[in-house]
């Protein structure tokens, strides 16, 4: 015997009741957070063979936007900066969390978007048979300008997020986040600083590496702190807690 209209209606509404869709949305939107990093960096590191005469310890990545596929790294970063956008909306709406750490988050994607679209000045010999500028072209001042806007955003996000982890008791989430935000800080400006010398490009390998593990590790830390959509493990969770 099939179910009536209203009975259908009836189990669909039970199956929704409870389900937080808010929930759900801001866990999705988190979840870009872990994501952009391996992202960029596989997408970065399957280029290089196809660009002769990058050098991993002499190039940036962002080098590659001035290779013969230099479209694919401008599209790396843009995807990756929107990435991250969705991740600091998923920040924004979490709570216990500094709203500051999302603005600042919301920052630094769109200055992965701008990098994207001013590809840097040829350097090091990069791509074959340029020579490296004396002084920084337009489209170089302003990749180098949304680089340095967005690292020094991103490590004060880091920042924020220990200073708020701090008054929340949870000391070694603060120590950590205070660090990564210095090394994000410190790397970018000290790779600038040293230029294309193998120490320089080390030290904005330890930026990007350290800036998007960051962001995956807040990302997850945040993750767990807004409640599980589905209502019943909500009241599991809840019951299971104490009793830990």
């Amino acid at each position: 015997m099939s179910a009536t209209p209203g009975a259908a209606r009836a189990t669909g509404a039970n199956r929704r009741e409870g389900f937080d869709g808010a929930a759900a949305v801001t866990r999705s939107l988190l979840g870009w957070g872990v994501v952009v990093g391996p992202f960029y960096l596989i997408v970065s590191l399957v280029q290089v063979p196809f660009n002769p005469g990058f050098d991993l310890t002499r190039h940036p990545l962002s080098l590659l936007m001035q290779g013969d596929m230099g479209w694919v790294q401008m599209t790396n970063l843009i995807l990756s900066g929107l990435m991250v956008i969705a991740a600091a909306v998923g920040f924004l709406r979490a709570p216990d969390r500094p709203r500051v750490t999302g603005w600042l988050v919301a920052v630094y994607g769109v200055c992965l978007v701008g990098s994207g679209i001013f590809p840097p000045d040829p350097m090091a010999g990069f791509p074959a048979g340029s020579e490296m500028a004396t002084t920084l072209g337009v489209s170089g001042l302003l990749h180098f300008a949304f680089g340095a806007v967005g690292f020094v955003t991103l490590g004060i996000a880091a920042i924020a997020y220990g200073s708020r982890s701090a008054r929340l008791g949870e000391r070694g989430w603060a120590i950590g986040c205070r660090v990564a935000g210095a090394v994000i800080i410190l790397g970018f400006f000290g790779g600038a600083a040293l230029s294309a010398g193998p120490a320089g490009v080390a030290s904005l390998w330890l930026t990007v590496l350290v800036g998007w593990a960051w962001l995956a590790a807040a990302s997850v830390h945040t993750y767990r702190t807004v409640p599980h959509p589905d209502a019943a493990r909500r009241v599991a969770a809840a019951h299971d807690g104490p009793t830990r």
